[in-house]
């Protein structure tokens, strides 16, 4: 097993946007020393609690401030840009990466971003947009000039040589492209059939284990259907996580503080509002009123001592079948930083060690 982080970024309201992307980088400096294998950062235009529009202004930085940690987008929202003009921003950032870029992707779930752009997400959209634009990036990245593609939102010309020496030239250095990634949310998720039919990465997020369990079948009908055999060691799970000395002391520092916080007041009302408190219940009877806070931490989250964080990742990965890499749920700790680097520390040091014999290469069928 692996390590990794999935930031949103998530910040309280009223950090200021720079202090923010200040917490993140510094995160990520720590990540790179402590050796996790990668990082990615999420795109949001109307969250408050998620405030970060523009993951490659993060990345670009952050590549400049690390040695070794992959990172990458988790994910641009598909529907929001230009698909060439992306190719080619997103190729340059490669080669700025030394080859270090991972490349995820997401259709954009917010109501209110996709009010702003005037996507309609209630009639699926967005998912049709990402899907035609991912083709159309992958077409730029691949296949030589000249062809147009004329789709349902898009028309792109790749052109031939233009007056001799005009043409287009910008790929990305990893061939063919970055590794791609995509994140899933609901049961038989499209996004993570999609994972399977073209062997992307799978990113399964912060849900119950019990409901998780359902994605890997999503990701294995998308591969059937292009004769794939997935690995599940690609998988990648996002949970929330904070580890310290004491299962009290790690209590008290998530459910009592930013972890708690951000939970109360932004992610389970969001939630909510979708209906969607069922993918955090470990039974279908629980009442939604029972999904608190303090319900997620003991049923959802990976919070203890190393010897109790060791134990519940362990019992994840057999719910689910087995997974490659552990993402950790970023947090905002700038107000307690040696509270989260020593968290971030002991899962890395202390309990990834206990975990070595999981290998999901071999792993079970759920």
């Amino acid at each position: 097993m692996e390590l990794g982080y999935f930031a949103m970024p998530s910040h309280p309201p009223e950090c200021g946007l720079k202090e923010g992307h200040d917490w993140d980088l510094q995160v990520l400096r720590w990540l790179d020393e402590l050796g996790y294998q990668e990082a990615w950062i999420g795109e949001h235009h109307t969250a408050p609690w998620e405030p970060h529009p523009s993951p490659d202004l993060l990345i670009a930085q952050a590549l400049l401030q690390t040695k070794n940690i992959r990172i990458g987008p988790g994910g641009f929202l598909l529907p929001y840009h230009h698909p060439a003009e992306l190719a080619n921003r997103v190729a340059m950032l490669d080669h700025l990466s030394n080859g270090r870029l991972n490349f995820g992707v997401a259709a954009s779930g917010l109501p209110s971003d996709w009010a702003m752009f005037n996507v309609d997400g209630m009639s699926g959209q967005n998912r049709d947009m990402t899907r035609e634009a991912l083709e159309i990036i992958l077409k730029m990245w691949t296949e030589p000039a000249p062809w147009t593609h004329k789709g349902k939102f898009w028309t792109v010309t790749k052109p031939d040589t233009m007056f001799d020496f005009l043409k287009p030239h910008i790929k990305p250095q990893q061939a063919p492209h970055p590794p791609i990634g995509v994140a899933g949310l609901s049961k038989n998720s499209d996004t993570l059939k999609l994972a399977g039919e073209r062997g992307f990465i799978p990113m399964s997020l912060n849900l119950n284990p019990a409901y998780v369990g359902s994605h890997w079948d999503s990701v294995e009908a998308g591969a059937a259907k292009t004769g794939r055999k997935p690995s599940r060691k690609d998988w990648r799970m996002v949970r929330e996580v904070f580890v310290a000395d004491t299962d009290a002391e790690a209590w008290r520092l998530s459910t009592g503080d930013m972890m708690g916080r951000m939970m109360g007041e932004y992610f389970l009302p969001l939630l909510g509002h979708f209906g969607f408190k069922d993918y955090l219940k470990a039974s279908p009877d629980v009442p939604d009123s029972d999904v608190t806070v303090e319900y997620c931490a003991r049923n959802n989250w990976i919070v203890g001592s190393p010897a109790t964080v060791t134990e519940k990742i362990e019992k994840i990965y057999q719910e689910v079948g087995g997974f490659g890499v552990l993402l950790v749920f970023g947090f905002d700790y700038k107000h307690k930083p040696e509270a989260w680097h020593n968290s971030l520390r002991l899962l890395k040091q202390e309990v990834l060690p206990k975990l070595k014999h999981l290998d999901a290469s071999v792993g079970r069928a759920a």
